[in-house]
């Protein structure tokens, strides 16, 4: 199973809200005909009448791929509509977060090839990252193909296990939030010293969006970068001080928010 089944078979995209549709975007750039993509959406976006691809008609025959992109409180009313597709060779592949595997094989059957996926929101300029596990009748022909579509909008990582991928929410599923935060912290912090708001949030914005570029291209780590720019002593030196505070420092403050993140991603998977 691979790229040339998804065009001689078909992909349904259950759900094409915002990262359904950066997916879609993904896959048309990177060249998969638009005709061979039928969308499932009540109120599908306005960009998709013209887009060439099939709009709420269900094909008749098996499609090699149902992505499964409602939101999550959606799923159990929604799933219900594409499962006559179970036990065969089509891959169920979700983004839908804080759904466990173990929910699709309670509609679909164990016996149907399952691969859940975690990516996040940088997915839409595809520089996103997801993390994908799959259940034991996904095999390494399964993986790679989600793999494979989901490589169209950024970075694919593979877990070990289902378990892990409630830290991975905490880290870069929610991660995205933390960064414009730091933003609108930044800035706060500029006017505090005397900055117009405006211009604080213009080289608070700036530094963060050039700083992850430097990170991108360099080959070095977070933490030779750190070093490489903070002067003994100097003015950086001082507010790392701060920041890198054992007690109520930055580390403690965000390993604190990913846990709670985590957890609430455990919440909503029983």
């Amino acid at each position: 199973m691979d790229l040339e089944d998804v065009k001689s078979r078909g992909l349904v995209l259950l759900g094409c809200g915002k990262m359904g549709s950066a997916l879609l975007r993904g896959w048309i750039d990177a060249g998969l005909p638009a005709s061979v993509v039928g969308v499932l959406d009540p109120s599908p976006p306005d960009w998709l009448e013209s887009a060439g691809v099939t709009l709420n008609a269900e094909p008749q025959s098996a499609p090699a791929v149902v992505l499964l992109a409602v939101k999550p409180q959606m799923m159990a009313e929604a799933l219900p509509r594409v499962a006559r597709w179970k036990g065969g060779k089509t891959l169920y592949l979700s983004v839908a977060a804080g759904t466990p595997i173990s929910f699709y094989e309670s509609v679909l059957g164990a016996e149907t090839p399952v691969v859940r996926a975690m990516p996040n929101t940088p997915a839409a300029v595809s520089r996103g990252i997801t993390a994908i596990v799959g259940n034991a009748a996904a095999g390494p022909a399964h993986l790679a193909l989600a793999e494979a579509l989901l490589s169209a909008v950024g970075e694919v990582v593979r877990l070990d296990n289902e378990g892990q991928i409630d830290a991975v929410t905490g880290v870069s599923g929610s991660g995205p939030a933390y960064v414009f935060h730091l933003v609108e912290a930044l800035a706060l912090a500029g006017e505090a010293q005397g900055l117009p708001p405006e211009l604080a949030m213009k080289l608070a914005r700036a530094t963060i969006v050039g700083a992850g570029e430097l990170l991108r291209q360099s080959d070095k780590s977070a933490e030779q970068l750190r070093i490489d720019v903070t002067s003994p002593k100097g003015t950086t030196a001082e507010a790392l001080e701060v920041l890198m505070s054992e007690e109520d420092g930055f580390p403690v403050l965000l390993c604190r928010a990913v846990g709670a993140a985590a957890d609430r991603s455990r919440e909503l998977s029983r």
